[in-house]
């Protein structure tokens, strides 16, 4: 009797998108803390007995450092090209080289939290996304299952691990990678740090999501029927001004005079920009706009680090210090799980 070659492959039909609701934490400028959220929020969520899968999409790796041991990292990426890899390349290199769909890898995971490993030939792909992006234009099938390649392996693995949310960890730019990401997803969130380059940031990290939503409307518009694409449909759930110190319960004055500022170009410059495409992308409202402030812990944040564990999880600080960091991102995972019940 012949025995039949197991694949890894996902079928050729196209799959329903998950229940799960997407997110983004982004800001093309790096020093944000994009990581560092994702990685608190994500705890949060899970300490609220919900089910996170992790996308380390950001070619740095950063996420993946956070939870694996270097060794074993280390030793994931040096095979991540084999037929057993376990990275975010191992699967989306049968889409890049023209040899096949994404195949399904074995995430990493940790209680509720599960992650797909990042993987510096990562940015590999991202110079092909480019070239599905104009074959999309040109209304090749290609194109359209090579722009949804990392869309369909979270679709699998978040259905395999029945999971709540997914959170992509993207890198600091606005290339073609990090434009299929904010097209998949459901929400983003604007992290922004208290000085002059991230207010700048802000300026045109409005204007070029509304032009990627734009476009893809074109785009999807004329893509082949029964075709699984991207929703295209960022919503703007908030922003998080962080990294800021405080002063015998206040913000030092060095960072508060910067916090009116964010929240007049979070309007001006994406929630007004938004809102021009469609009023349901983002939410008048400023007061509801801001999901939280989280100021900058220290050596708290650092041993947390360290030590791979949510900053109120970190052996380190005091215990109101670990509980302040908890009140802090609970609340912002509460307003989340909020936000997707209400929607």
């Amino acid at each position: 009797m012949t025995r039949k070659r197991q694949t890894t492959e996902m079928p050729n039909k196209e799959p329903k998108r998950h229940k799960s609701k997407r997110f983004a934490i982004f800001n093309h400028k790096g020093g944000v803390g994009k990581t560092t959220l994702t990685v608190n929020i994500a705890s949060a969520l899970a300490s609220l007995g919900k089910t996170v899968l992790l996308v380390d999409s950001d070619p740095q790796c950063n996420l993946s450092a956070y939870f694996i041991e270097d060794t074993v990292l280390d030793d994931w990426l040096d095979n991540s090209d084999s037929d057993t890899g376990r990275t975010i390349w191992s699967a989306v290199k049968p889409v890049s080289e023209a040899a096949g769909s994404v195949r399904v890898i074995k995430p990493f995971k940790l209680k509720r939290i599960v992650l797909i490993p990042g993987d510096v030939r990562l940015s590999e792909f991202e110079s092909d996304l480019s070239q599905f992006w104009n074959e999309c234009v040109l209304r090749k099938l290609r194109g359209y299952r090579g722009t949804a390649a990392l869309s369909l392996l979270v679709n699998s693995l978040a259905a395999d691990s029945d999971v709540d949310y997914v959170f992509y960890d993207s890198g600091p730019n606005i290339g073609p990678l990090n434009r299929v990401i904010l097209l998949d997803c459901d929400y983003f969130i604007i992290p922004a740090a208290c000085d002059l380059f991230s207010i700048r940031a802000l300026k045109t990290l409005g204007h070029t999501l509304s032009d990627w939503i734009q476009s893809w409307k074109t785009i999807a518009d004329f893509a082949p029927d029964d075709t699984y694409l991207l929703p295209g449909r960022p919503k703007f759930l908030g922003y998080i001004p962080q990294r800021f110190r405080v002063y015998r319960g206040e913000v030092s004055q060095g960072y508060s005079t910067f916090l009116p500022r964010i929240e007049r170009h979070i309007a001006s410059d994406v929630v007004n920009v938004l809102r021009r495409i469609d009023p349901e992308l983002a939410s008048s409202s400023m007061a509801t706009n801001k999901l939280g402030l989280i100021k900058d812990f220290g050596t708290l944040a650092n041993t947390a680090q360290t030590h791979g564990t949510a900053i109120f999880e970190a052996d380190a600080g005091t215990p109101l210090q670990r509980q302040e960091a908890k009140n802090a991102f609970v609340t912002i995972a509460e307003k989340i799980i909020t936000a997707c019940e209400q929607s």
